[in-house]
């Protein structure tokens, strides 16, 4: 039998980085998980013991790597992995999945990337101290969204900066001010009709750069982002107002309630009126 610790993060509004899950786990031997591939990154730190990771790149070879504790290993959006725990020493592990607008870009300055996926320390101390900001989103399940992405925010500077193979943070990208200034305008705009093309526009972009911009960096469509968006606002309002299902839908872009409640369902698994029975916070005055 394993034990294990597991968690799902309950904010995605934060937007350059955010946590979707976490978690810690002492595996049984031979335990694996797999193959299967994940919508956004997830990096294991192997605390002790020892393990396999087959992973596949994207020209479908797989690559085998023996690990062993002090090292991790990152598993990619998509990507197709397969991990096995030893049979004699099964591997203990924490790990944290995560994406946004920053994910990509801070991984890759610690040199991680689906080619290269091994985590290597060069710092024993600060190897240490990255350990203890994972476990400390793990232990710390009843804090405050802010305070577990502050943590995220540490443990990525850490990893940045106790990896082998890391390298310089870069700074101004061009990439990055398009990416930005299409958010904002989804910020400003996502109540009304707005497609992606007037995005493009508002860019001034060719509608397949922009398409290849957020596909790169943010591992989806512009349509994908400006739904994701419309969907947390509207699981916002839902959570927090006594707003009717056709008003909340109404107000993210969706005048149309049959069209949101598919929508909507489709990112939370749930209809907008039974996902607000289970999450909702906030009662009229008359219900209390």
């Amino acid at each position: 039998m394993s034990n294990v610790l597991f968690n799902i993060f309950p904010n995605e509004r934060y937007m350059d980085l955010t946590i979707y899950q976490y978690g810690w786990e002492q595996c049984a031997p031979a335990h694996s998980y797999g193959p299967a591939a994940r919508n956004h990154f997830l990096f294991h730190y192997i605390i002790k013991g020892k393990g396999i990771l087959y992973n596949t790149n994207e020209r479908g070879e797989t690559h085998l790597y023996n690990l062993k504790r002090h090292q991790g290993f990152l598993i990619s959006p998509q990507q197709v992995n397969t991990y096995i725990a030893d049979k004699e020493d099964p591997w203990e592990y924490t790990w944290i999945e995560f994406d946004g607008l920053r994910a990509k870009e801070f991984l890759d300055t610690a040199g991680l990337t689906s080619e290269s996926p091994i985590y290597r320390s060069s710092s024993h101390d600060l190897r240490n101290q990255m350990k203890e900001e994972m476990l400390s989103i793990v232990h710390h399940e009843n804090h405050s969204s802010l305070y577990q992405i502050g943590h995220l925010y540490l443990f990525l500077d850490l990893l940045i900066q106790s990896s082998f193979n890391h390298r310089e943070l870069s700074t101004g990208r061009l990439k990055d001010f398009y990416i930005r200034e299409a958010i904002s305008f989804i910020e400003q705009n996502y109540s009304h009709s707005i497609t992606v093309e007037d995005i493009a526009i508002f860019c001034n972009l060719n509608r397949s750069y922009l398409g290849k911009l957020f596909r790169d960096e943010l591992n989806q469509t512009p349509q994908q982002f400006l739904i994701y968006y419309r969907m947390n606002r509207a699981a916002e309002l839902l959570k927090f107002s006594d707003m009717t299902v056709g008003e909340v839908g109404k107000l993210v872009g969706y005048p149309n309630q049959l069209h949101f409640s598919r929508a909507f369902k489709n990112i939370f698994e749930l209809p907008p009126s039974t996902w607000r029975k289970e999450n909702k916070l906030y009662k009229p005055a008359e219900e209390i």
